[in-house]
């Protein structure tokens, strides 16, 4: 099957845009894919064998799963790997281009959901990502 692969470009350097995407603390303020989830738990521990739980869930609290998986890679400020408990793997590279970094993630995708919903589900989060840095650590595009 087929790999997806989703990105942004965050107006932010890149040792600030590392240190929110591996932040429980900044994680469950940007780790959700609409307005009616959140992320109410997140343990990390980032280095190779080191596990991550992010705890998602519904608002109204109709439904939620724990988003996990254990580091492969990690290349402080340039790439990260995991592998989720069902075997897909995932790939993060953090492009630093002076104050504007590209995040690109490439993932494995589940065969329970279309293809072109786990795209749009996972760039909805990295977007949010974004717009979390951007609002809460500064826009380095702002003249």
């Amino acid at each position: 099957m087929e790999r997806i692969t989703i990105s942004t470009s965050v107006n932010q350097r890149v040792e600030t845009i590392w240190n929110a995407y591996n932040s429980s603390e900044d994680i469950m303020q940007w780790n959700q894919a609409s307005d009616d989830w959140h992320c109410t738990s997140s343990t990390n521990d980032l280095r190779v064998g080191g596990k991550f739980k992010n705890r998602m869930e519904a608002k109204d609290g109709s439904f939620g799963f724990d988003f996990e998986g254990t580091y492969t890679t990690i290349e402080p400020f340039k790439h990260i790997a995991y592998i989720m408990p069902d075997g897909r793997q995932v790939n993060i590279e953090f492009r630093s281009k002076g104050d504007t970094t590209k995040v690109i993630t490439t993932f494995d995708p589940e065969d329970e959901n279309p293809i072109d919903m786990q795209r749009e589900g996972w760039q909805s989060i990295l977007d949010n990502f974004k717009n979390y840095v951007e609002r809460v650590y500064g826009n380095t595009n702002k003249h």
